[in-house]
């Protein structure tokens, strides 16, 4: 039987799977209701779709159209699979690939480009990247549509969609305290989510949630540095959720926690220098 786990809802939807199925479990045809594209983290199944059987191991990717019928087994081994499951609209979908019979139902290889950003879209789920789930996702099944036009993602974005991204990273560094998703930030750009996405990436060479993290980031060292107000407050008025991502973030950035770059940055320089020699 398997075990869901809801990440995200949207025109992007992410959804975690795990399934403890064995070689002796019964195997269910199960429906189809909309587009999808799965990546395999742990375990491997076997898939019987439109006539075919395809055999998926870790960074394997299974994509599923509206309609199909589909049958997942598991006779190769004990210990099920883990998967992560983007759902996507179908304008989305058309938006991504306009030729829809790019999108062959069934498994594919693990093929380098999907594993590596696979593991992106895993770390963004557990909150161990700066990336926002929702442009890890799309980055995701992005480059599976890409798989199929490979001048997709090399194409220069237009003067008019650069100056575009400029002003949306100058609207984000001075709203970095608000809530902010990808879904907002594209509709004050006058775009799509994976048009904004796309370009924004491209001409500023990060994603908008990175930028969101990094302008946040740099008020709350700003805020360490010169003020006497708690680690608490300067994380919630920068624009962090909780403390505890504060931190978390702030010390994948610094090397060291706010409370030590406080220390260091009010002259207690040893600290500092002691983490950028260990890193060295």
């Amino acid at each position: 039987m398997a075990q869901t786990r809801m990440l995200l809802e949207g025109p992007v939807a992410v959804r975690a799977y795990r399934c403890d199925a064995g070689p002796r479990s019964r195997a269910f045809w199960e429906h189809a209701d909309g587009w999808s594209v799965s990546y395999v983290q742990r375990g491997s199944f076997s898939c019987r779709c439109r006539g075919r059987l395809h055999d998926l191991v870790p960074g394997s990717v299974l994509v599923l159209k509206p309609g199909d019928d589909y049958q997942c087994t598991h006779e190769h081994r004990e210990g099920g699979d883990d998967c992560l499951a983007v759902f996507l609209t179908p304008e989305l979908v058309h938006e991504l690939a306009p030729r829809r019979g790019a999108w062959a139902s069934g498994g594919t290889p693990p093929l380098a480009e999907m594993m590596v950003r696979g593991e992106w879209m895993r770390a963004a789920a557990a909150g161990d990247s700066d990336v926002g789930l929702d442009e890890a996702a799309l980055a995701f099944v992005a480059r599976f549509a890409a798989l199929t036009d490979d001048d997709a993602e090399a194409r220069e974005p237009a003067a008019a969609d650069r100056r575009r991204a400029v002003e949306s990273a100058l609207w984000i560094d001075a709203h970095a305290d608000q809530a902010l998703d990808l879904q907002r930030l594209a509709a004050q750009c006058g775009l799509s989510a994976y048009h904004y996405l796309r370009v924004f990436a491209h001409v500023l060479g990060v994603t908008p949630h990175q930028y969101l993290v990094r302008s946040r980031l740099r008020s709350a060292a700003r805020m360490l540095a010169e003020g006497e107000r708690s680690v608490t407050e300067i994380a919630l008025d920068a624009g962090f959720a909780d403390l505890s991502n504060f931190v978390r973030s702030f010390r994948r950035a610094a090397g060291v926690s706010p409370r030590e770059f406080r220390r260091a940055a009010r002259g207690d320089r040893k600290i500092l220098q002691e983490r950028i020699d260990a890193a060295a």
